[in-house]
């Protein structure tokens, strides 16, 4: 059985609900059709709802509708949503008044039902940036106890590949921390484990990467990798 059927037969166990906010995106009503047709998770659209099933319906993407669709402007959980956030973001001078703008925004509305539990995670960032995906996901939802650095990774699933977990890699960081010191990628390296072992379920195998083959470069770069690999072990 491949990684991807895995974790289809693992999801479709557990049904999550997730959250999608960038529904004026096709690429997410194709995702949605897709992810609803195999059935592995349950899917939130934030937005307008005759907006987005009538382009859902341009796009032949019929099953669209059995997605849950939420505009933040008329939500019953706006005015709850609006005031957990102040009272998130009040000591860093948020109004009641700023309150009411941000969740009228999809991004941080998701956020905020990821937070109240009203759904289990968010995926975005087709039309936003990284620092608009994650400034609302640090704002509202932290991040996890004891960690000392956020960071990034892409996970890599290789067909008919006999190297890393049978063709799955994680690398990391690779599109958030620009120029980390040696304790920040000890940081990255310890974190991006523990997803792995979260979402693969295996034991992770860390390599740490420089341009210097075998330490034959101890100056630069590769000296921050080798004192990162000594914190490490």
């Amino acid at each position: 059985m491949s990684f991807i059927d895995e974790i289809k037969n693992r999801a479709k166990k557990d049904i999550k609900k997730i959250v999608l906010p960038e529904s004026e995106d096709d690429r997410t009503l194709k995702a949605t059709s897709e992810v609803l047709k195999q059935k592995f998770a349950e899917i939130i659209l934030i937005g307008n709802k005759e907006k987005i099933l009538k382009r859902a319906n341009e796009l032949k993407l019929n099953n669209v509708e059995e997605a849950e669709i939420i505009d933040p402007v008329n939500s019953d959980k706006y005015d709850e949503f609006v005031e957990k956030f102040y009272e998130l973001r009040k000591n860093k001078g948020m109004t009641i008044e700023k309150a009411k703008e941000y969740m009228l925004d999809n991004t941080y509305f998701g956020m905020m039902m990821v937070k109240q539990g009203y759904a289990d995670g968010l995926v975005s960032g087709a039309v936003h940036s990284t620092s608009d995906t994650l400034r609302p996901a640090l704002q509202i939802l932290k991040t996890a106890p004891g960690t000392k650095l956020v960071s990034a990774f892409f996970m890599m699933i290789v067909p008919n590949c006999e190297f890393g977990e049978d063709g799955v890699f994680l690398f990391s960081d690779s599109g958030l921390n620009e120029n980390p010191d040696s304790e920040a990628l000890s940081e990255i390296a310890i974190s991006s484990s523990k997803s792995f072992d979260l979402l693969v379920g295996k034991e992770p195998k860390i390599a740490m990467l420089s341009y210097s083959n075998f330490g034959s470069d101890k100056e630069g770069s590769p000296s921050k990798v080798h004192s990162a690999v000594e914190k490490l072990q």
